[in-house]
C-alpha cells in the first residue's frame, strides 16, 4: 500500500507563532507514527519560520518510521544538515528563499550537473534521494539520468483540476509514472492532495509508493483530531 508521511511543518508554525515549545513537534511526530503515519517529512527552510534545523536533528533519533527531509540542496546549510540527520529519505525541491510554498518542479535537464553531484553526497552517506518535479516526461528522464532513486511528482495541476475534470487531470500523472516504473524510479507524489482527491489519485497510480501530504490533513486534524485525520487518509490509499 501506498505510505502516508505527515508533513509537520504547520504545527511548527503554530509552535514558533508564540514562542516557547507548544505544540511540541517531536511529541506530535511520535503521535502520528503511534496513529498509523508511514513517516514524517519536514521541509526546513532558511528562515527557519516553521521547521528548525534544531528539530531536525532532535526528531532524527525519536522517529520509529521513515523520516522525509525535503529542501533545496543549493542551501549548503541544507546539504550538512542532511548529512548529519542521515534520514530515509531527502526530496530536493527548488525552493527560492521567502517562497511561501513549493509552485514548481526541477528543470532536471539544465541543472542535471548540479544534481548529479548534490545526489551524489547524498547517496555516499546511504540516503535515499527523491527530486521534486512536474509530471514531465522530459523531467523524469532528467532525474534518472540525475541518478535519483524516485521523484516525487508535483500534484497542485491534478488538485487544480480534479473537481471538474478527474479523468483529464489525472492523465499527465498515469503518464509521467508509467515512464517513471519503466526506466526504474521509485514514485511518490505531493502538494494539495486532500481527503476529497487522495483516493482517486492513488487508484489511477498504482506504482505510487509514497505521498507527503502536511497542510490538509493538519487542518483536517483541527476539526477531526489528527488521530481520526491519519486513519481518514490512510483509508483513502486503500480503496
Amino acid at each position: 500500500m501506498t505510505k502516508l508521511s505527515v508533513n509537520i511543518n504547520k504545527v511548527a508554525t503554530l509552535r514558533n507563532a508564540r514562542g516557547g515549545n507548544d505544540p511540541n513537534v517531536i511529541t506530535f511526530a511520535q503521535d502520528c507514527e503511534r496513529f498509523g503515519a508511514d513517516g514524517i517529512t519536514v521541509h526546513p527552510r532558511p528562515d527557519e519560520r516553521h521547521i528548525r534545523y534544531r528539530d531536525v536533528l532532535l526528531l532524527k533519533p525519536m522517529l520509529k518510521t521513515e523520516f522525509n527531509i525535503e529542501g533545496n540542496p543549493k542551501e549548503k546549510k541544507f546539504i550538512q544538515l542532511v548529512i548529519d540527520a542521515k534520514p530515509t529519505q531527502v526530496t530536493l525541491v527548488p525552493d527560492v528563499i521567502g517562497q511561501v510554498t513549493s509552485n514548481h518542479g526541477w528543470d532536471t535537464v539544465v541543472n542535471a550537473a548540479y544534481l548529479k553531484e548534490t545526489i551524489l553526497a547524498f547517496k555516499e552517506a546511504g540516503i535515499r534521494t527523491s527530486i521534486f518535479i512536474d509530471a514531465n516526461l522530459e523531467m523524469i528522464e532528467g532525474a534518472k539520468d540525475c541518478g535519483a532513486d524516485r521523484v516525487e511528482l508535483y500534484t497542485e495541476s491534478y488538485a487544480h483540476h480534479y473537481f471538474k475534470e478527474p479523468e483529464r487531470a489525472i492523465r499527465p500523472f498515469i503518464e509521467a509514472a508509467k515512464m517513471a516504473t519503466e526506466i526504474g524510479l521509485g514514485i511518490n507524489a505531493g502538494h494539495d492532495l486532500n481527503k476529497e482527491n487522495l483516493a482517486f489519485f492513488a487508484k489511477k497510480i498504482p506504482e505510487l509508493l509514497e505521498v507527503s501530504i502536511g497542510h490538509a490533513l493538519i487542518s483536517d486534524a483541527l476539526y477531526l483530531g489528527i488521530e481520526n485525520t491519519i486513519q481518514l487518509y490512510l483509508r483513502q490509499l486503500k480503496q
